[in-house]
């Protein structure tokens, strides 16, 4: 290894980055953001690590130590069948009704066997009726599995198009092409289609092996569930070309897709459920596409519904594929 090549070869890198100002300054700004996120998203005495639903009023059962737990949450809910849903998808840990001094818990849910043993042990001296969850109990991987999926999905659709296209256009093969009859409407539409058919395909292939080997419930259409995930790609890959429009440096590119996928990761319920959740990340997260996906799979998958029970979130990944796609194209540009 020679090293004064290495060294020049390093320096010329380092002098690179610091000359483009823009991933200078998205490098810095990205973490800062992406921790005071965090600080408001769980800012607060704690973190809550348990979601109890409370049924009726609280306010009538006095003198429970149940209610002085600390680091658990609890939601008031009015309806007992919505509740009960919530139980039996992970989104609440327990149902508690004092009025009736019974609860609900999910068998499969291990937070759900602490908080049974929390009530009893904060309130030995009192009787509770426990209540089994009527139907198939949904396991903890049932209902992540539609948000894993769609989180792979969101990655390969964001950086499998913005930052490819990104690269093409930094050494110079979009200025090749440039000179060719290729209209932009023609490359971008080959884009959508390449990318969308390996995205399907790939999707399908997991699906189907994880559902070999685990067993997922499948209360839906498998076709409907198609539909949701290719319109659902196409979304994303609407939203990697906005970010791919003009963008000439890679550096760039990633943090701008990073900024994208990240949040939605975290604020799209992939791994947790936004019951209890501030309520402006509530509504926040109904902006992000992968939001809307996520929620569509998991109503067909488990909820057993069609396509007209989730044409709200079609409509929603409709527009923004449409908006996104109709930016994209205006502001591309072949160099």
């Amino acid at each position: 290894m020679n090293f004064v090549r290495f060294w020049a070869v390093f320096a010329c890198r380092n002098r690179e980055f610091l000359r483009d100002r823009s991933s200078l300054t998205w490098n810095l700004l990205f973490p800062i953001s992406l921790i005071a996120g965090f600080a408001f998203a769980f800012s607060g005495p704690g973190l809550d690590l348990y979601k109890v639903g409370v049924l009726g009023d609280t306010s009538g059962w006095h003198g429970s130590n149940f209610f002085n737990t600390r680091y658990v949450r609890f939601i008031p809910v009015t309806d007992l069948a919505t509740a009960l849903t919530k139980i039996e998808r992970h989104q609440l840990d327990m149902l508690f009704d004092p009025t009736g001094r019974r609860y609900w818990i999910n068998d499969e849910s291990p937070k759900g066997y602490v908080l049974e043993r929390m009530l009893r042990g904060a309130d030995a001296g009192s009787t509770f009726g426990k209540q089994t969850v009527s139907g198939r109990i949904i396991r903890y991987v049932d209902w992540v599995m539609p948000g894993v999926l769609a989180m792979n999905m969101m990655f390969s659709c964001l950086f499998g198009v913005g930052y490819v296209i990104v690269r093409y256009r930094k050494n110079g093969m979009l200025k090749r092409l440039k000179a060719t009859p290729l209209r932009p409407l023609e490359f971008l539409s080959a884009q959508i289609a390449s990318r969308l058919l390996l995205i399907l395909v790939s999707t399908a292939l997991v699906f189907v092996g994880t559902d070999r080997v685990i067993g997922f419930p499948m209360f839906g259409s498998y076709l409907d569930l198609f539909v949701v995930f290719a319109i659902g790609a196409i979304s994303l890959i609407s939203f990697g070309l906005l970010v791919a429009a003009r963008t000439t440096s890679e550096e760039l590119a990633a943090g701008l897709l990073n900024v994208l996928s990240w949040p939605m990761t975290f604020l799209s319920g992939v791994w947790f459920s936004l019951e209890g959740v501030h309520p402006f990340l509530q509504k926040a997260a109904q902006l992000a596409p992968l939001t809307h996906i996520i929620d569509a799979a998991r109503s067909i998958m488990l909820d057993g519904a069609g396509l007209m029970d989730v044409s709200g979130h079609l409509l929603a990944l409709a527009a923004m594929s449409v908006g996104a796609m109709a930016i994209g194209v205006w502001l591309f540009r072949w160099e």
